[in-house]
């Protein structure tokens, strides 16, 4: 339609701009909201900032040398996390392996196929493993666990073994599985499996009832619904649920530090003894640490600190862009 064919509008007829008030109550929730968003980042910026201050020192001593040096000698600036930063993501990834299957397969269980009274008792069971402090998995890791999956070590380094990540050198560790990568991956998806089920398990139970019907109102069975309508609806929660726990898996400290065998060498064969990560380095060495291997190992944790807040950047940004909720409701 042409501007000149347009219908005029008298000013009875003009669309009118309702503006609402907003109460009181709405405007101090809405700040108290504001606030905490803004504490949140100036907390964030403030850890990020006192990390580089504290790192400096170390910076000036060997440079862009820290990222690619694989020894720990500091009184000769020879000094760096090449060797520890790839084992620390080795296990989260080890971690996450294992976590993300059981987790998602126990979340749809939940949500899906549980009878009521044994869903309730399953929350309640998730939620609580979800807060269990890491110490007392830790304890379970190296005095149950870890003499009982020895066996599965030696079956994985016998049957696997053509695999590089699983050969096993008889020669530089004489039949000696205890304190390995594999096991410490294995320990830290206990912390991770609860908080990826728990996450999942909200995420699947809104699924649009009305898609639901419909999806059986067609013939699908459960699984087809489950297939066509709860897991595209899903899928940014999934996404988001599995970073939030590779980040746990990249911070843990604790089950690390009680299971690992501490070397500073760069190895890719996690069912040899020995390993380490950032976040067991600091916290086996920042007690008796002097002025400039503190500085060092704040540099470390920058390291951790940064690569962290860049996964979370990536997830956000995947999670934005599958519009999970939106695909579902198209397919």
């Amino acid at each position: 339609m042409a501007a000149a064919d347009a219908p005029a509008f008298t000013d009875d007829d003009r669309p009118r701009t309702i503006v609402i008030r907003a109460s009181p109550g709405d405007l101090i929730f809405r700040g108290v909201l504001r606030a905490a968003g803004i504490a949140v980042l100036v907390m964030t910026a403030g850890i990020l900032a006192f990390l580089a201050v504290q790192s400096v020192p170390a910076f000036k001593a060997v440079g862009f040398r820290f990222f690619t040096t694989s020894t720990w000698f500091i009184s000769s600036n020879q000094f760096g996390i090449a060797a520890i930063l790839p084992l620390g993501v080795l296990i989260a990834l080890i971690a996450l392996i294992i976590a993300i299957p059981v987790g998602l397969a126990t979340a749809l269980f939940i949500s899906e196929y549980a009878p009521p009274r044994l869903r309730r008792i399953l929350i309640a069971v998730i939620d609580l493993m979800a807060a269990t402090p890491s110490i007392i998995v830790a304890l379970f890791g190296l005095y149950f666990l870890e003499p009982r999956i020895l066996g599965t070590s030696a079956w994985l380094a016998h049957h696997l073994g053509f695999i590089p990540v699983f050969r096993f050198s008889l020669s530089n560790f004489p039949g000696n599985y205890v304190g390995s990568t594999f096991i410490a991956g294995v320990v830290v998806s206990i912390l991770v499996i609860p908080i990826i089920t728990a996450l999942t398990r909200q995420v699947f139970s809104q699924a649009p009832q009305g898609e639901r019907e419909a999806a059986y109102a067609l013939g699908a069975t459960r699984w087809g619904m489950i297939r066509t309508v709860v897991l595209p609806y899903g899928r940014a929660g999934m996404i988001g649920a599995s970073m939030l726990g590779l980040g746990r898996a990249l911070g843990e400290t604790v089950a690390v530090s009680f299971i690992l065998t501490p070397i500073f060498a760069l190895s890719f064969h996690v069912l040899q003894a020995g390993g380490n990560s950032p976040t067991f380095m600091i916290a086996s060495h920042i007690l008796e640490a002097g002025s400039k291997e503190i500085s060092a190992l704040m540099a470390a944790g920058m390291a951790l600190f940064v690569m962290t807040l860049l996964v979370n950047t990536v997830a956000a940004i995947i999670i934005n862009r599958s519009r999970s909720g939106a695909t579902a409701s198209a397919d």
